[in-house]
């Protein structure tokens, strides 16, 4: 049966075209097996699947998993690209590559690491086959364990697909998900050229901008999932479409913050846009000019809007028995000291790293605080700006992280940013994305709460810590008609149900999507990480509530 996406499928550099099947069609292991083949695979060398067929009339088999038949015969069929056990070294390597403490305790059964669109399409297939859970990995910037890693199941590590392809016009650039955002603006340097990305060098390409993508120029561009021209897609049916505006456009539309749900995205078609150096870099103020930095925040949060080359991260951080204040500013040309960065460079500071640098050089200084091998815990949540609610925010931040001022190598810290109107109208164009974000919320606050320490006896408490912070906050909100639903899932804890908060309209239809390009429900049964449209997390938002 010829699929009605096969006008859509793109080829990588292989010698053979994706399998093309029907995403609306139930998938028997004879189909899987036709599309293996038709993918170029030797199907001679996968052991028999007598005794577990996959289910046609309740979707993929829940039962008993056979990893341990899948590995082997993935390292027999691409030998230089799948790490098992066995190889200890290498697999220690791989594993402690991670951000995370949480995720390099994640112990996969193997590693797979497709070079093409086609590889990714039957590393899937197979998982289906074998009824194998998967995770897939692009940077692995992940706070909790189970984000891009699994627990003796297949690790989809797209880190060799990392070829990046300025068109001639210069207009868009195609970014494979296994590039670090640092990647990206190398190549784009020398034109003078950038795009919507992270602000953390290592950070990968994939998470961030299927979960939304905060930038320094958001106010001017919007988020990354709003730059995306054209995303590559791997489905479920192990199909390989293109996602844009016009062909699946409501596939292209839950992409833009829909998260992990649909298929695995193997390429990035990115806007380009005009870049070169920026002023930025830190200033560190003594605890004494924490009311003078509410109020100079608030001041900007309000005012964001009439300067959108602005942006500014604020944070409070314990360190060394201490409460600092910390305002990370970027400006998004070479302009030193603009009006409005001016109220808080007139304070006097303890540290002032204030530069014109590359974008490069500027997320390699963001990458020195965000340290690898620490164990990670990220909350969130969106309020309506005020300056009580900043205020309030940084006073519960304060009594209640103390509590945990023994834990060792532990840095809390209240990061605070502002969605302006101007962000969230950029939001609104290409048919919008799925977050439910819109400017009639006017400015708005985001609360990410970034704690690190090293041990996991010091779990409970700080995790308890993140949640109470989290539910005070919430509560006050509420009290102040100030809450709003929203939650950003790139810093969203394991606690928190996400998909949801993007209002029941956006949720329901991001569901739909789902039954419509995963009618079998892959994504949701098979890769059980990340945040979900089918499983919430038990009694969210808080694990302490």
């Amino acid at each position: 049966m010829v699929s009605k996406f096969a006008a859509g499928v793109l080829v990588a550099a292989s010698l053979f075209h994706a399998a093309v099947v029907d995403a609306a069609k139930p998938t028997t292991a004879e189909d899987i097996k036709k599309s293996l083949e038709t993918n170029g695979l030797d199907i001679s060398k996968l052991p028999s699947t007598a005794g577990y067929e996959i289910a046609t009339d309740s979707g993929i088999n829940t039962g008993p998993q056979h990893c341990n038949l899948l590995c082997p015969a993935l390292a027999r069929i691409f030998p230089g690209q799948t790490l098992t056990r066995n190889q200890s070294l290498l697999f220690s390597n791989w594993t402690d590559a991670f951000w995370s403490q949480q995720q390099e305790e994640t112990t996969p059964q193997c590693i797979f690491q497709p070079r093409s669109a086609v590889e990714v399409s039957s590393s899937v297939l197979l998982a289906e086959l074998f009824t194998c859970s998967f995770a897939i990995k692009s940077g692995g910037h992940a706070a909790f364990a189970g984000s891009s890693s699994i627990e003796n199941g297949l690790n989809i590590d797209l880190s060799k697909l990392n070829g990046i392809t300025l068109s001639q016009d210069q207009s868009v650039v195609e970014v494979g998900p296994g590039n670090r955002w640092v990647d990206v603006y190398d190549h784009l340097l020398p034109y003078n050229l950038s795009v919507i990305g992270g602000r953390v060098s290592d950070i990968g390409i994939g998470g961030l901008t299927t979960g939304g993508g905060i930038s320094f120029f958001s106010q001017i561009y919007g988020w990354a999932c709003d730059n995306v021209v054209n995303y590559e897609v791997v489905l479920a049916s192990g199909a390989v479409v293109n996602v844009n505006t016009t062909s699946n456009p409501d596939l292209y539309w839950a992409l833009r913050g829909g998260g992990n749900n649909f298929g695995i995205v193997t390429r990035f078609d990115l806007s380009t846009h005009s870049q070169g150096p920026l002023w930025s870099g830190t200033l560190i103020y003594t605890p004494d000019k924490t009311d003078q930095l509410i109020e100079n925040f608030y001041n900007y949060g309000v005012n964001a809007a009439t300067d959108p080359k602005s942006a500014i991260i604020m944070n409070w951080a314990y360190a060394e028995g201490t409460f600092l204040g910390v305002a990370d500013i970027e400006y998004a040309d070479s302009t030193i000291n603009p009006p409005i960065f001016q109220s808080f460079t007139n304070i006097s500071t303890v540290e002032n790293t204030m530069a014109v640098r590359t974008l490069s050089e500027v997320t390699d200084m963001f990458k020195q605080s965000n340290p690898d091998g620490l164990r990670e815990s990220y909350w969130t949540a969106t309020f309506s700006l005020t300056k009580d609610m900043v205020s309030f925010l940084v006073k519960t931040f304060e009594e209640e992280s103390i509590r945990a001022a023994n834990a060792t190598s532990y840095t809390p810290a209240l990061v605070l940013q502002i969605i302006s109107t101007d962000v969230t109208k950029q939001m609104q164009k290409n048919g919008g994305n799925a977050l439910g974000l819109s400017p009639s919320d006017g400015n708005l606050l985001l609360l990410n709460l970034s704690f690190m320490w090293a041990e996991i006896a010091d779990d409970n408490l700080i995790l308890d810590i993140l949640g109470a912070i989290t539910a005070k906050s919430i509560a006050y909100a509420k009290a102040n008609g100030l809450y709003k639903e929203y939650l950003y899932m790139n810093y969203a804890s394991q606690y928190q149900a996400v998909l949801p908060s993007y209002g029941r309209e956006n949720f329901e239809r991001l569901q739909k999507v789902s039954q419509t390009y995963d009618p079998l429900q892959v994504f949701q049964r098979l890769q059980p990480g990340y945040f979900k449209l089918t499983k919430q997390p038990p009694n969210a938002t808080y694990p302490s509530s």
